[in-house]
């Protein structure tokens, strides 16, 4: 498995990878937990696609997407500020050049590839590692995201607990909670799989 960052693809294999991630999001927003998501052909996408996003991708090693996330600067619009303002405190997002906001987080459990023992999938250790590697690379310290409390209880649980920016409150048929996860080697180094592959710095190949 191998995490790549992509923003406009530059080649027919990215194009694909890209499509394939739009894809994994209709499985598992729409199919999966039956979000209200618009779904074309497939492909799941909103506004927020249109901003340029870097996507981290993590890609098996059958060339297939198992893992996506996408990133957008936290002083432009993003969905926390956007589409989930009830979920920060009074005083708003105090967002500043080096945050950046993950949306659209998901991965595809279903894959035997990286299913061991441990209650935490492979890919999404590998999602965790990708984001911060790629955050430390472009000079990003903070991680605003929006999840689920169950999704929160993972976070706690490979030692990357989620700051709250305020109380948890119900979304349609999920609480949710907005929070700040740090950026930096040493959650990289505690979070990132003994078979992490990445292109997108030095820092992998580091200690």
């Amino acid at each position: 498995m191998q995490v790549f960052a992509l923003t406009k693809p530059r080649n027919v294999h990215e194009d694909r990878l890209i499509q394939q991630h739009h894809q994994l999001r209709a499985r598992v927003f729409a199919e999966r937990l039956g979000w209200e998501v618009e779904v074309v052909d497939g492909q799941e996408s909103d506004g927020f696609d249109t901003l340029d996003p870097t996507y981290v991708l993590a890609v098996s090693n059958a060339g297939d997407v198992s893992g996506c996330a996408r990133l957008l600067p936290a002083v432009g619009p993003t969905m926390v500020t956007n589409v989930f303002p009830l979920l920060l405190p009074k005083g708003g997002l105090n967002a500043h050049p080096a945050m950046i906001e993950s949306s659209r987080f998901c991965v595809d459990t279903t894959l035997e590839e990286g299913r061991g023992s441990g209650s935490v999938h492979e890919v999404t250790l590998t999602m965790f590692a990708g984001i911060i590697e790629w955050c430390m690379a472009n000079g990003y310290t903070e991680i605003v995201t929006v999840t689920d409390l169950r999704f929160e209880r993972i976070l706690a649980r490979v030692g990357w607990p989620l700051q709250r920016l305020a109380e948890p409150k119900k979304i349609g048929v999920t609480m949710a909670v907005a929070g700040i996860l740090p950026a930096n080697a040493d959650v990289f180094l505690r979070l990132r799989p003994a078979k992490y592959r990445s292109e997108l710095s030095s820092v992998s190949q580091a200690a």
